[in-house]
C-alpha cells in the first residue's frame, strides 16, 4: 500500500481504539427491553454472589429490598444443597448507609471445597447459592470463565447463561465494566437502563449496579460460581484516570474525586469482593489469590490507582521513564509477587492490552499499556532478569479477541525467542466491537507476536491450567440482540510449561471430572407463611437516605399499566405533598421529587395505584 493512503487507514484503524465514547451512539429506547424483578424472589430481587474465594474463606453478597430503615438478615452455608448440613450460620444488619447491600466474610472453611449458602429476611429466603475456596497443596488443573465489558444497552448477556450451562470452572474472573455509566440509547438500544441519564453522583452508580443484577443471566452466574472481579473505566467513567476521564467534564458534572469516590463506593457495595486496606487504601483493589503450587492470580488496577492521563490519539508516545499506568506503589507490588511467587503459572488479570498493538509503526490505542512503554518495558525486565516463567496476563476492555506473546526487542517471530510471556485478551460479552474486518496479513506483520485475533464476534474466554501448559479457549455466541443458547468453539492457544510463547492447540481442553457438580438448585424458596399477592410495585429505592438536600429519586418497577402517583406525609401522617404522575407503563421507573420546603425530619414516601401503596421512610437534615 502506498504511504498516501496511509493516514486515511490509519484513521479508520484508530476509531476502533480510540476511547471507546467515540463509539457511542444516541437512539431510541421506546422499543429497548426492560428488565422485569421476578416477584418469586422477594425480597432478595438481586439474587445472590460470592467472590473472593482464599482456601479458608469466601465472600457472601445480597440486597435485601425493605421499607424497614434497618434489616437484620440471616445468613447460613452448608456442604449440600438441601442445606441439610449446616456449618455456621449468623446475621447481620444493613441500612442505607450501605444501600442495603449484605457482605459476609465467611471463615473456618475448608480447602477446596464446594459449600451452598442462602439468606433469610422476614421469613423469606433467598436463592440458594454455590461458592467453591481454594485449594492448597499440590494441584493437578485449574479452570476458568474469563469475562468483560457487559453493556446493557447493547443487548442479552447470553455469554453469562452459555458460561452457567458449562458447570465446569472454578471461577469467573470478570476484568471490568461490569457495567457502564452512559445514559439509555447512549451506548446501545436493546435494553434501556435505570437511570435514564448518564450516571454521575452515588445514587445513579447505585441504581445502575441494581438494574444489572435484576438481569436473569448475571444473577444465575453469580448464584453458581464465585467471581474474582477488578473494576475498568465505565464503572466510573469513559477512559478514566487516576485525576479524570475522557467521559467526564468537571464544569458540567463536578468533581472528578467525587465522581470517582461515589462509582467505586457503589461497586465495593453491589459487588462480591474483599477489601485488601478498607481503612487505609479503602479504593485499592489489587490483591493477589493462590490456588495451591500451581496458580498464583494477581489482579491489578490498571484504571484508577495510579494512572497518569492518557496522551490524545494521534498524538506522540510520552516516553517518559517516570510516567506510570499503575502508580509506583502497586507496580512495586506486582513486582514483589511475581518475583516471590513460588507457584508454577502467574497469571496476571489486567484491564488493558498488554502486548504492543501498532500499524505503520502507528501506536493505535494510547488507552493501552502502549501509552505507558516505560513502565511496561520495566516490567518485561523484571521477568526476563529473574527468570520468571509461565507469566498468563487476561485481558478485557477492547471489546475483541487476541492473543499475544509479550516481546522484549530482540523478540522473535519464528521461535517465540525474546517472549516474557503470553496474553490472552477476551471480547466483550456485549459491548460493540469492531465495524471493519481487517486481513489477517495486514496487522501480523506489524505486529509478529500477535498470534490470533478476532474483531466481531461476542462471548468469553476459556483459561485452562494444568502442570503441563495453560491454554485460552474463546468461545462466542450467535447473537446479543436477542437471547440465544448457541454458542461456537473457534480457535485455542496454549503455552507450554517454561517456554513463554503461544502455539495452537488442537482442540478446546475437556474439563477434569471433579469440575462438574451439582449446580445450586434452580427454584428459589421461600417460606414466608403470611398470605401474600403479587405486588403491582416493587419499590426497589429511594435515594438518598439520609437526605441532606430536599431531592429524593425512587426507583420502582410497576407490574401492570395504571396511574401512579407519589404522596409525601410527615411523623404525624399529614399529607405533605402529592403529585400525579399519570399513566405509567410496565417496567422499571424513576422518578425524582424535590421537596424545597420541608423541614428536617422522618417522612413516609408513597406510591399510590389502583387500590395499592408502598412506602418507604427517609430521613432529611439539614445541610
Amino acid at each position: 500500500m502506498t504511504k498516501k493512503y496511509t493516514p486515511t487507514l490509519l484513521c479508520l484503524l484508530l476509531s476502533l481504539f480510540l476511547p471507546i465514547a467515540v463509539l457511542a451512539q444516541s437512539g431510541t429506547v421506546g422499543n429497548a427491553q426492560r428488565l422485569v424483578p421476578d416477584a418469586s424472589l422477594a425480597p432478595f430481587y438481586h439474587g445472590v454472589a460470592s467472590g473472593d474465594p482464599l482456601a479458608d474463606r469466601v465472600m457472601l453478597w445480597t440486597h435485601v429490598t425493605t421499607a424497614d430503615p434497618t434489616a437484620i438478615v440471616e445468613w447460613r452455608i452448608a456442604t449440600d444443597t438441601a442445606m441439610q448440613n449446616v456449618l455456621q450460620t449468623g446475621t447481620v444488619m444493613t441500612d442505607t448507609s450501605r444501600d442495603y447491600t449484605v457482605h459476609i466474610d465467611v471463615t473456618g472453611l475448608q480447602p477446596n471445597h464446594y459449600y451452598y449458602y442462602e439468606f433469610g429476611y422476614n421469613g423469606s429466603l433467598s436463592v440458594r447459592g454455590r461458592t467453591k475456596t481454594l485449594p492448597i497443596g499440590d494441584i493437578d488443573s485449574l479452570r476458568f470463565g474469563v469475562v468483560a465489558c457487559s453493556a446493557m444497552g447493547y443487548g442479552y448477556f447470553n455469554a453469562y447463561s452459555r458460561l452457567t450451562a458449562r458447570n465446569d470452572v472454578d471461577a469467573i474472573l470478570h476484568l471490568g465494566d461490569y457495567m457502564y455509566e452512559y445514559g439509555d440509547g447512549q451506548f446501545g438500544s436493546v435494553r434501556n437502563m435505570t437511570p435514564t441519564n448518564e450516571v454521575l453522583n452515588l445514587n445513579d452508580y447505585r441504581m445502575r449496579h441494581g438494574d444489572y443484577k435484576l438481569d436473569a443471566d448475571l444473577m444465575r452466574l453469580h448464584q453458581q460460581y464465585p467471581f474474582i472481579t477488578v473494576w475498568d473505566d465505565h464503572e466510573t467513567a469513559n477512559d478514566a484516570w487516576k485525576g479524570g476521564a475522557a467521559n467526564h467534564t468537571p464544569a458540567t458534572e463536578g468533581d472528578w474525586l467525587t465522581r470517582k469516590a461515589a462509582g467505586t463506593r457503589a461497586y465495593l457495595e453491589w459487588m462480591p469482593i474483599r477489601q485488601p486496606d478498607p481503612t487505609n487504601a479503602p479504593q485499592r483493589i489489587y490483591r493477589k489469590f493462590s490456588f495451591g503450587d500451581l496458580m498464583d492470580l494477581i489482579m491489578v488496577d490498571t484504571r484508577l490507582e495510579g494512572r497518569e492521563e492518557q496522551v490524545a490519539a494521534g498524538q506522540p508516545t510520552n516516553t517518559s521513564a517516570t510516567r506510570t499506568l499503575m502508580g509506583a506503589q502497586q507496580f512495586d507490588w506486582t513486582c514483589r509477587q511475581l518475583r516471590q511467587s513460588t507457584a508454577q503459572w502467574k497469571v496476571m488479570g489486567n484491564q488493558v492490552m498488554m502486548a504492543p498493538l501498532k500499524l505503520f509503526g502507528q501506536v493505535l490505542n494510547q488507552d493501552q499499556w502502549d501509552g505507558y512503554p516505560a513502565e511496561r518495558s520495566k516490567l518485561f525486565d523484571t521477568l526476563n532478569l529473574n527468570t520468571i516463567q509461565n507469566l498468563v496476563v487476561v485481558t478485557g476492555d477492547i471489546h475483541t479477541s487476541w492473543g499475544h506473546d509479550l516481546p522484549l526487542p530482540n523478540y522473535q517471530a519464528a521461535t517465540g525467542a525474546g517472549s516474557v510471556g503470553v496474553e490472552y485478551v477476551v471480547t466483550s460479552v456485549t459491548s460493540q466491537g469492531s465495524p471493519l474486518s481487517l486481513p489477517t496479513q495486514l496487522i501480523k506483520s506489524s505486529n509478529p507476536h500477535c498470534k490470533y485475533f478476532e474483531l466481531t464476534k461476542k462471548g468469553y474466554l476459556i483459561l485452562d491450567v494444568n502442570k503441563q501448559r495453560s491454554q485460552g479457549e474463546w468461545w462466542y455466541v450467535d447473537k446479543v440482540d436477542a437471547p440465544s443458547s448457541n454458542e461456537a468453539f473457534t480457535q485455542a492457544w496454549k503455552c507450554d510449561n517454561n517456554t513463554r510463547k503461544l502455539v495452537q492447540a488442537s482442540a478446546p481442553a475437556v474439563a477434569h471430572p471433579s469440575k462438574v457438580v451439582t449446580q445450586a438448585p434452580l427454584p428459589p424458596r421461600n417460606l414466608n407463611t403470611r398470605t401474600t399477592k403479587t405486588e403491582d410495585f416493587v419499590f426497589l429505592g429511594l435515594y438518598p437516605n439520609p437526605a441532606t438536600q430536599k431531592q429524593l429519586t425512587l426507583q420502582y418497577y410497576n407490574r401492570t399499566p395504571q396511574n401512579i402517583s407519589l404522596q409525601v406525609t410527615d411523623i404525624t401522617g399529614k399529607v405533605v405533598l402529592n403529585k400525579d404522575l399519570g399513566q405509567q407503563g410496565v417496567g422499571l421507573i424513576y422518578e425524582n421529587l424535590y421537596l424545597p420546603t420541608l423541614f428536617a425530619g422522618v417522612y413516609t414516601v408513597s406510591i399510590v395505584g389502583k387500590g395499592e401503596r408502598v412506602s418507604k421512610k427517609v430521613v432529611i437534615s439539614e445541610p
